[in-house]
């Protein structure tokens, strides 16, 4: 008599119990699975290594590091790796065509080997621009226990004097050399300081953004989004993750769909205002509000820009860092990280937080808070110790590289806990001159009342259009100027280098949207360029492509519907008037309705730049900005 089919307790019994799955058995013991194993949670490790991108070069050691702490967690580790374009190296080509299509590749991939091999949980290793939601985007869709736990920022250059720089003064410095401002040797100082360690850009870029935004949803642990590539105080956050996806697997095993921790059930909508409420907070790049509308897509989350545009007018910006300011991620790391930024926005502006909202942790985000907040009273050791992580200074590509404090001697902590049972609650004060209550500053000194990223909208933009306001100089916050069109990102780089801008013009790049690009290039080289022959607080910039997180100025983005389409930034004529008003949240060109209904009956849609390969499929499938520029193909 055949013997009874078994019912799966675990998704991996699938291919692992039973007489039928002798030959799956047979296969995994082929890939190291041993007798002991049967019974324990499959979990896979996604990891994003490529050697080509600074963010991702030491994630091999990283992933193997992971794949021993879930073998000494209990689990059955199986890790494989997903593509990454460099944003930075793919600028200014057509190589950046493919940096947002990536991200439909990268999701499309971890479904693809959670769903095929039928996993019980994930450990998502990402690090930079389209990999961390491409990941994200590939948990919403399978579904089950995941953990987000990233490579770690770069350590910021120093130049010889001192002063901190990153990539963004190298592509500054790039134009202002082209221009004649600087010598070949100035320039090359700067080339070789700019990015001096592994770990993704030292700013508050895209990858770092996003990074830290998975705090804030509930997705990743504290510390994953400030804590250093180079310090080894990382390792703590992979055996943390390792023993908790392996104890969330098992309950998942145990109680299925309900068991309250799965990225759906973690990534509600009150969760992505958490994520949202940060970004506008700390100033993040544009490039997250395309990602979370994505996402949150994914995750079955009705999500708009105008829900993001409420949270921005009642979040303030508390936190600047470069390109909006000379800080980088390491000063916020040791201004308390994170969860010190979600702590004073929760004191200072009461509700505007959901600290209900569960986390991977396995407690809620408010008891996140409670025990990594520094400035709060009942913060824990560890989190006190990760505030004097500082960089090593030295030229890298190696992850921890830098010894840890958090697993420093036993007295170490001992003292830290001695000091608590003394009443010192405080943040100790620093004797070096940095002033962490600068770098997140409490809501009674704001930057501004409101957030940092602000929706546009008007005749120009119906759907919406994106700025990152705390880059902003004041004096452009309300700006009027003739369009000086370019139909392409290239050719608005070399227009810009070679003066075919003036002050008081306003760049219009159109023709660089998701479908239209195709791929959405971002616009670093141009919003460089335009610092770079200091027009940085004289001339505006408008496109239907977006921006690099490193992006600064008045430059507005994700112009929606895009010109591909037929939006109204491809009926712009050369020195029609562009009126900006960022406190208004307007975007208007001054042109009547009736002369642009004339405008659009003559509009022909322009041929596709892209028929056949990747690109062509990508652009046939694309949506606007305002969707997140997500595909459709029904």
């Amino acid at each position: 008599m055949p013997a009874e089919p078994t019912v799966p307790a675990m998704r991996s019994d699938t291919i692992k119990k039973g007489d039928a799955r002798a030959g799956h058995r047979s296969l995994l013991r082929a890939t190291g699975v041993g007798e002991g194993d049967w019974d324990k949670p499959f979990i896979a490790i996604c990891n994003s290594h490529v050697d080509i991108i600074p963010g991702h070069v030491h994630l091999q050691e990283v992933g193997n590091y992971v794949k021993e702490c879930v073998r000494a967690a209990g689990g059955v580790p199986f890790l494989f790796n997903t593509i990454g374009v460099d944003d930075g190296i793919a600028m200014g080509h057509n190589g950046m065509k493919y940096s947002l299509p990536s991200r439909e590749i990268i999701a499309d991939s971890v479904e693809t080997m959670i769903e095929g091999h039928r996993f019980d949980g994930m450990i998502c290793i990402p690090n930079c621009d389209k990999i961390v939601p491409g990941m994200f985007m590939g948990a919403m869709r399978v579904n089950v226990p995941t953990i987000f736990v990233s490579g770690g920022p770069m350590e910021a250059g120093k130049t010889e004097d001192g002063k901190p720089i990153d990539l963004i003064d190298a592509f500054i410095a790039g134009a202002k050399r082209q221009n004649g401002q600087i010598s070949a040797e100035e320039l090359d100082a700067i080339e070789k300081a700019a990015c001096p360690t592994c770990g993704s850009c030292s700013g508050m870029f895209t990858a770092n953004s996003m990074n830290c935004l998975a705090e804030a949803i509930g997705m990743a642990l504290p510390g994953n989004g400030t804590i250093l590539a180079t310090s080894a105080d990382r390792k703590r956050l992979y055996r943390d993750a390792a023993t908790r996806i392996v104890a969330m697997a098992k309950d998942y095993g145990k109680k299925g769909i309900g068991h309250g921790l799965l990225p759906r059930e973690i990534a509600t909508s009150t969760a992505f205002d958490n994520a949202m409420v940060l970004d506008m907070a700390m100033g993040g790049s544009t490039n997250t509000v395309l990602h979370i509308l994505a996402i949150a897509y994914e995750a079955g989350v009705a999500f708009t820009l105008d829900r993001i545009n409420e949270l921005s007018k009642l979040t303030p910006n508390i936190c600047k860092v470069a390109p909006s300011s000379n800080y980088h991620i390491e000063d916020v790391a040791r201004a308390g990280g994170i969860h010190a930024i979600l702590g004073e926005i929760a004191r200072g502006k009461p509700g505007l937080l959901d600290l209900a909202c569960s986390t991977v942790t396995g407690k809620t985000l408010g008891e996140n808070i409670a025990e990594y907040d520094v400035r709060g009273k009942l913060a824990n050791a560890t989190a006190k110790l990760l505030t004097k992580v500082r960089p090593g200074g030295e030229r890298t590509t190696v992850a921890w590289s830098v010894p840890a404090v958090s697993d420093a001697a036993n007295s170490q902590v001992a003292g830290v806990a001695l000091l608590d049972a003394e009443g010192e609650d405080e943040v100790p004060i620093e004797t070096d001159g940095f002033d962490p209550f600068d770098v997140i500053r409490p809501v009674d000194r704001a930057y501004s009342s409101e957030g940092g990223l602000t929706v546009l909208k008007g005749n120009l933009a119906p759907e919406g259009a994106i700025v990152k306001t705390a880059g902003v100089d004041p004096k452009m916050m309300v700006f009027t100027g003739p369009a000086v069109i370019f139909e392409s990102e290239e050719d608005a780089y070399n227009g810009i280098v070679f003066d075919k801008v003036k002050a008081g013009d306003v760049v219009v790049i159109r023709g660089e949207g998701p479908k239209g690009g195709p791929g959405m290039q971002e616009m670093l080289a141009p919003t460089t360029a335009i610092k770079g022959v200091g027009l940085g607080d004289r001339c505006a910039l408008v496109t239907d492509g977006r921006f690099s997180g490193g992006t600064a100025g008045a430059s507005i983005g994700h112009v929606s519907p895009e010109a591909a389409v037929g939006g109204p930034i491809a009926l712009i004529q050369p020195g029609d008037l562009i009126a900006i008003n960022i406190p208004a949240g307007t975007l208007e060109v001054k042109v009547s309705d009736e002369e642009l209904a004339a405008r659009k009956l003559n509009w022909k849609k322009p041929t596709p730049r892209f028929t056949k390969g990747y690109l062509g499929k990508y652009a046939s499938m694309a949506t606007s900005a305002h969707t997140g520029a997500i595909l459709k193909w029904d």
